[in-house]
């Protein structure tokens, strides 16, 4: 599904309920989770030793981290939902929920399902609530699922 382009943030209200957007599929691969686990400190075998999470992890190689799976949420967000105008910033705001149903396996692939959930007004802009499905691919259940509140000031 190619990326949803919107005039303004405004145009979303139509969308409330709405699967707005699917991204592109992208890999995570080892050294992405080898730098995440630099970054943060978090450097539990079963993210970064490979040779062993292939002999004693559940599934049979490294995975990553729930929160490398989380952190992806932006930059697939760009590749879902764009503006053209009347923003003058986004902002994180926060997130309701997360859960990590399943685990992402080193050099699989994920992409995200995008539904517009709820959209309020603030002042200066908008709030959106953003219920973002993140699939791996050929898994029968999701990788994340996260309510993410996003700001759209105008």
């Amino acid at each position: 599904m190619p990326k949803r382009e919107f005039d303004t943030p405004q145009q979303l209200r139509e969308e409330i309920g709405r699967e707005v957007a699917v991204t592109d599929w992208i890999e995570v691969a080892q050294d992405r989770i080898d730098r995440f686990a630099e970054a943060t400190g978090d450097h539990q075998w079963i993210h970064t030793d490979v040779k062993r999470a292939s002999a004693e992890s559940p599934y049979g190689a490294t995975i990553a981290h729930g929160f490398l799976t989380l952190s992806l949420m932006s930059s697939l967000m760009a590749q879902a939902v764009g503006f053209r105008g009347g923003i003058r910033m986004g902002i994180n705001y926060g997130l309701n929920r997360v859960r990590f149903p399943a685990a992402v396996r080193s050099g699989s692939r994920i992409r995200a399902r995008v539904t517009l959930a709820a959209l309020e007004e603030i002042t200066g802009g908008l709030q959106a609530v953003w219920s973002v499905t993140i699939e791996g691919e050929g898994g029968d259940k999701p990788v994340c699922a996260a309510e993410w509140l996003v700001r759209y000031y105008e």
